[in-house]
């Protein structure tokens, strides 16, 4: 782990580590991340240590404990990073389609009665659901805002029974008949349809969500600021140069990646509004002893969004 020295100098840093968002299992991750790594470990003269971990929660703490100096993380992650962490964005991933995000969905089986959100809806205490982790954006909070807490409901009471895993778990689920329905994204199941023709054949997208931005990349601020810099700068323009074409077959090899855009703590807006909002949603279904009560929670929710959104806005210290 690095540690930064009064001088401001990364001369004497010997080594990073960097975290990884878990994408299928950690083991799974690390090999696909190894060769980028490796490349970006020559470009620092440094050596960087890999940690992926099972969950985000788990790479969270991991982030919380100072055991990662950088790491790959989606919005909602980030924005714990940035607000308790004492980490900034560098980066925010580009895919080769040049898309500028990418879309939660809900996934059944192919032959499933289901075939329309009103369908699902008809149907409280019947289904059985699989879930990605709260901190997942795509795999709980947008599903969660954009069709639950809109209609005033709880996913977690609303199925009869609920699973949580990752999102090629939760997409081999779907196709084996153990859940109704699950979460998953369009990037993640772009990814599952070549890992797994077979089942993916299975399956059928009952509903898409509105346009989700990319995952970024995050570092410590208590890193000295001309690593944290040859860190970004080596970051974005990898896959941009002399060796590009070897370059962009590394970076496909983790989630067809074509790429990094340099990027600050602004990129985290759109997941604080997306926070926001279920909170918001939440608020209006609970039950309050009075409207005063309500308001008072409904502004209080206001005034935290606002602050953190001046937060994000702000000028940061240029990595």
């Amino acid at each position: 782990m690095a540690a930064p020295a009064p001088s401001g100098s990364s001369t004497h840093i010997r080594a990073l580590t960097f975290g990884i968002l878990p994408i299928g299992g950690p083991s799974e991750s690390l090999e696909a991340w190894r060769p980028m790594l490796d490349d970006l470990s020559r470009t620092l003269h440094l050596p960087i240590h890999s940690l992926s971990v099972s969950t985000y929660e788990g790479l969270g703490q991991a982030m919380a404990e100072e055991r990662v100096d950088f790491a790959f993380v989606s919005g909602r992650l980030a924005l714990d990073a940035v607000t308790q962490d004492h980490m900034q964005v560098i980066a925010q991933l580009a895919r080769g389609n040049g898309s500028r995000g990418y879309y939660s969905v809900l996934l059944v089986a192919k032959d499933s009665p289901l075939h329309s959100i009103d369908d699902l809806f008809q149907q409280p205490g019947r289904l059985r659901y699989a879930r990605g982790e709260v901190l997942s954006v795509s795999g709980y909070l947008v599903p969660e805002t954009q069709l639950f807490a809109n209609r005033r409901l709880d996913s977690d009471t609303f199925f009869v029974n609920v699973s949580v895993d990752n999102h090629q778990n939760n997409a081999l689920a779907v196709a084996n008949n153990e859940v109704d329905v699950a979460t998953n994204n369009t990037a993640d199941l772009e990814r599952f349809s070549k890992r797994f023709p077979d089942q993916y054949a299975k399956l059928r997208v009952l509903w898409t969500s509105s346009l989700i931005p990319h995952a970024v990349i995050v570092i410590r601020t208590d890193l000295p600021a001309d690593l944290r810099q040859r860190v970004a700068t080596a970051l974005t323009t990898y896959a941009k140069g002399k060796n590009a074409s070897a370059e962009l077959s590394k970076l496909q090899l983790i989630h067809d990646i074509s790429g990094f855009t340099p990027a600050g703590n602004e990129t985290l807006v759109p997941f604080a509004d997306i926070e926001f909002n279920l909170e918001r949603r939440r608020a209006y279904s609970a039950q309050w002893v009075s409207d005063a009560a309500m308001q008072a929670r409904l502004h209080k929710i206001d005034a935290e969004h606002a602050a953190l959104v001046k937060r994000l806005m702000a000028p940061t210290t240029p990595p």
